[in-house]
């Protein structure tokens, strides 16, 4: 029986934000407010939080996640995801749900897995919200996205994308960042060469569409508040507080 797995990178060392996954927001910890949500996940078989660093392994284990030690030399957090995945040989879908969106909703993780294993064509899928008017395109920590007529994603960028030489036509796509991968993809992907605009850009997904990888996608009607800075942190702390 194949089975899907939802695996969880996090590490310690952060450059905008140090010990991220356990810092405490209403007595739990960042790493815990995701797992939680990754948990309700039905169409899930396995939820595993994969680590380098004892302080969150630990922090993992008391509050009952499954859990994997991986190693400090991972550059990037699919590594980290194969390294943890290779111990589990009946798993053919791999969710990577980042250890810093602990707003993610559960539906959208179901819809990322629905894409994976009903699109045959697919190496990845992905989620997009539309960008509301009060809400900076130009901001380079909002990824954006331009898909195909069949959703299949055609960029990424820091940039605002497509440029308006003609203003008032395009709809602009922010990326919500999770990743369903079929485990062939993810493994081949993390085994390229890091492409120039990947470089460029400091997107991992650029690496998949310069070696023809497809990446499909989906438009939602919901926003995530991924963790990178004091601001982020302070946003939603303002948000669990109103709750």
């Amino acid at each position: 029986m194949s089975k899907t797995a939802i695996i969880i990178p996090a590490r310690y060392n952060s450059t905008r934000l140090q010990g991220k996954p356990l810092i405490k927001v209403c007595d739990k910890p960042i790493i815990q407010w995701v797992w939680e949500k990754a948990i309700n996940v039905k169409s899930a078989d396995l939820v595993i939080i994969a680590t380098d660093n004892d302080e969150i392994y630990n922090t993992a284990k008391s509050f009952g996640a499954n859990v994997e030690m991986t190693s400090v030399n991972h550059k990037c957090g699919s590594d980290r995801i194969v390294e943890a995945a290779q111990k589990y040989s009946d798993i053919s879908y791999i969710i990577n749900l980042q250890g810093d969106e602990p707003m993610i909703n559960p539906d959208c993780i179901e819809e990322v897995i629905r894409l994976i294993k009903e699109d045959e064509k697919a190496d990845i899928s992905t989620l997009l919200s539309e960008i509301g008017e009060n809400e900076d395109k130009d901001d380079p920590n909002m990824v954006k996205c331009v898909t195909d007529i069949n959703g299949y994603a055609l960029y990424f960028s820091r940039s605002k994308i497509p440029y308006e030489r003609n203003p008032g036509i395009a709809k602009f796509y922010k990326h919500i960042g999770i990743y369903g991968y079929k485990k062939e993809s993810l493994y081949r992907m993390t085994k390229l060469d890091r492409s120039e605009i990947e470089r460029a850009e400091s997107l991992e997904q650029l690496r998949a569409l310069y070696y023809g990888m497809k990446i499909r996608t989906s438009i939602v009607k919901y926003d995530s508040i991924g963790i990178d800075t004091i601001e982020d942190l302070n946003k939603f702390k303002k948000l669990v507080e109103k709750e």
